[in-house]
Order: C-alpha cells, then structure tokens, then sequence
C-alpha cells in the first residue's frame, strides 16, 4: 500500500509540474530597424483587468518599471539621441516617472532593476527626457511600438489603458551611411589584391591576376599589392620587374606596424637580386 500510494504521489507532483497556465503578465518583445540601427524593447505586458491604471494601479509621483516584473530594457545597436540626448549603443532599463500632469522617461545603466526586489536609483541614469501624453482608443494590455518610422527618426511609444506615452529617437544615418561608403572605397583595393593573390597561387592564370593586383595599386599603393605584383611577375619570369616591385613593398612596409610579410619581401630581394 505504501509503494502505490507513493507511486501515486509521485504521478501527481509530476502532473502539476507540468502544468502550464497563461502568465498574468506574459513576456513580449518588439523591434525596429531605423536607417542602419536595430532598436527592441523586451518587457512584460500586464492587462487592466477592470482596474484604475493612472494614479492608481500605476501611482503618481513614482518611478514605475514601465511594464510589469523585471525592468523594461531596450537595446540600441548604434549611437542614438533619446529624446534630444545622447546615448551610446547598448542595453538600459526604462524607467518611467509619471505625474497628474507630465511624464518623464529614464533609461538606467542599472539592468537588474525589479530583479529579487532590486530598487531603481537615480543616480544610475544615463539620461531623464521629457516625454508626451495622448489619449487613444482602450488598449487592455500594455504594448510597446514604435511609429512615424523613417530612415532617421522614430517614435518610441508604449500604450496602455487609454494613454499613449512617447519619445522621439533619432539616429545618425546620415553620417553612418557616409562613413560606411568611406570605408568600403578606400578598402576597395583588398579584394582586387587578395583575388590575385588567390589566382597566383592557386592557377595559372597570372594575366587575369596581374590585372586585378594592377586594379588594386590603382585604388590605393600599399605595400601588399605590391608585393602580390611582384610575386605574380616573378612567377611570370619577369625578375626585374618583380623586384622592383618588391623593393616598394618594402619601402611602404617599413612605415606599417603590421608588416608581416617583411622576411619575405626581404628574402625575395636578396634572392632575386642574385638572379
């Protein structure tokens, strides 16, 4: 009797182990890219449920996780203004300061806020900005969104109840767009060098990778297209030319940290000068 009514127990704690019911709060999550930035908000979504929410489930005058359990967080991918301030790519807790008559939002440096009871504390806020109110049709459950999305600008919104609390976000497309373009011009001789260097090792086929190491130094003259130049000619039979080549490669490379073929060039001169 005892082994049965142990077996039932047993049954029974695992069958309410695996029991699953809908959170009172469930977890929710929302992203948006803006020009060339990844913005997303992870919180937990409480509902009305018949309840007075401003000023009274949600009280006046105190800081409020803006969601229910653990902190709200967002996380930029790059550098945006939040409100009209900066902010540094990263992850922050949202924490909202609502009064009768305006609202302000905080983004926290602190991520555990909430967390085992952990309480917010002004002294870890990256920034406090203003933020505006608008009445909207009956919302049952907390939701953020993001709206007005350009290729620049968006508008962080969370809305719950019949309010809407949001605040402007701008990001630096602009000038990311130009630095990337930067980047990608003045690094365009990368490829064309590492193509020829790949066709002069691995084929026969040193009149295309002479042209592609030629495309190279025409973008920009460095040390390692050179060298890929020189040893294409010398592959070629063409000793002269190859060292000259070589000779460059060590001219420019001696003004580079990151030389890391010098006893190579430095050999293929000693050696090719033999010829």
């Amino acid at each position: 009797m005892k082994t049965i009514l142990s077996g039932c127990l047993l049954v029974a704690t695992s069958a309410f182990a695996q029991l699953q019911l809908p959170a009172p709060s469930p977890a929710a999550g929302v992203k948006q890219t803006v020009g060339l930035t990844d913005i997303s908000i992870e919180y937990s979504s409480p509902s009305v449920k018949g309840r007075k929410v401003w000023g009274d489930l949600v009280p006046f005058e105190k800081p409020w996780r803006a969601g229910a359990n653990a902190a709200t967080k967002i996380t930029f991918s790059k550098d945006v203004t939040f409100g009209g301030k900066p902010v540094p790519a990263g992850t922050y807790s949202i924490v909202a300061h609502p009064t009768a008559k305006a609202w302000q939002i905080a983004l926290s440096k602190d991520l555990g806020l909430w967390a085992g009871g952990k309480q917010y504390d002004a002294k870890d806020d990256l920034v406090r900005v203003p933020a505006t109110t608008a009445a909207i049709p009956s919302r049952d459950r907390l939701a953020y969104l993001f709206s007005n999305t350009t290729d620049t600008d968006t508008s962080l919104d969370l809305e719950w109840e019949k309010m809407r609390i949001s605040v402007p976000i701008k990001t630096g497309t602009a000038e990311q767009a130009a630095q990337n373009i930067k980047d990608a011009i003045e690094n365009a001789w990368r490829p064309h060098a590492n193509a020829a260097r790949y066709l002069n090792d691995n084929s026969k086929d040193q009149a295309t990778a002479l042209k592609y190491v030629d495309a190279s130094i025409a973008i920009d003259n460095n040390w390692f297209n050179n060298w890929v130049k020189a040893e294409i000619l010398n592959k070629q039979g063409n000793v002269a030319e190859a060292r000259k080549h070589a000779q460059v490669a060590m001219d420019l490379g001696t003004k580079d940290p990151n030389f890391f073929f010098k006893d190579a060039v430095a050999k293929a001169l000693a050696t090719w000068k033999a010829k």
